[in-house]
């Protein structure tokens, strides 16, 4: 099997693997590095990331191969990733809507999923940030690393080995359509539990009732009753 390729430095992974796909390879085309200077979130965000403390991962799928909606890809791919760290740290793991990692109630991983068109050929685009070592997040205080929420080190070159090995052997199984929703659904971080939700500045309790093959989360508002958001409409505060 093939190798992602390592970067000793990068601005965006996501942004430089589109220098490997020029190839007309059948494979995965990989990269990874531990000093992501620009990376990106969803929706324009930043990702924050210390110099070899976590990993920055990206590979790329050729579109053609995708046989689901771009929604349930998405969800598809958290529940991959969710499973990895999981099998991992032998930790209790959490998918928060739409796509974060979550042990002990603290962000330890992100995802961007991206569509790419390089010399007639269209590409999906993961991008995986993994907070793995570093134990310091005064100005980010809903993260952690897997250091902080499990007290396991891992060693970074390994560790993007072994996720690329999970990637290139999950991320085209046939799947259903409906256990993509229900594997999803199962792990949804605070799902029917009472919690804070914060729309257009003003805050009220809500409980996370499922998210729907359509991107979108249900959720039992405690004052306007069940409503469904799609990203960015709603913050759960946590």
């Amino acid at each position: 099997m093939k190798h992602p390729f390592y970067l000793g430095h990068s601005s965006s992974t996501n942004d430089e693997i589109l220098n490997f796909l020029d190839d007309g390879s059948e494979d995965f085309p990989a990269l990874y590095t531990f000093n992501q200077t620009k990376g990106r979130g969803q929706y324009g965000k930043s990702w924050e990331s210390s110099e070899n403390l976590n990993l920055a991962f990206s590979i790329a799928l050729k579109d053609k191969f995708i046989r689901i909606p771009l929604s349930l890809f998405n969800y598809y791919t958290a529940s991959v990733v969710r499973n990895f760290i999981a099998n991992l740290t032998c930790s209790e793991v959490f998918i928060k809507w739409p796509n974060d990692i979550i042990i002990k109630n603290k962000k330890i991983a992100g995802m961007l999923i991206e569509r790419k068109k390089i010399n007639a050929e269209s590409y999906v685009i993961i991008g995986i940030g993994i907070n793995v070592l570093q134990n310091n997040f005064k100005d980010l205080p809903s993260a952690g690393s897997l250091l902080t929420q499990t007290a396991k080190k891992f060693e970074l070159h390994l560790l993007a080995e072994q996720l690329y090995y999970h990637l290139s052997k999950e991320l085209l199984q046939n799947n259903n359509e409906k256990d993509i929703l229900q594997k999803f659904n199962n792990h949804l971080f605070r799902r029917n539990e009472i919690s804070v939700f914060e729309e257009n500045s003003l805050r009220q309790n809500g409980i996370i009732k499922h998210a729907d093959a359509d991107g979108f989360l249900w959720v039992q508002m405690e004052n306007d009753g069940l409503r469904k958001f799609y990203h960015k409409e709603v913050q759960l505060l946590y």
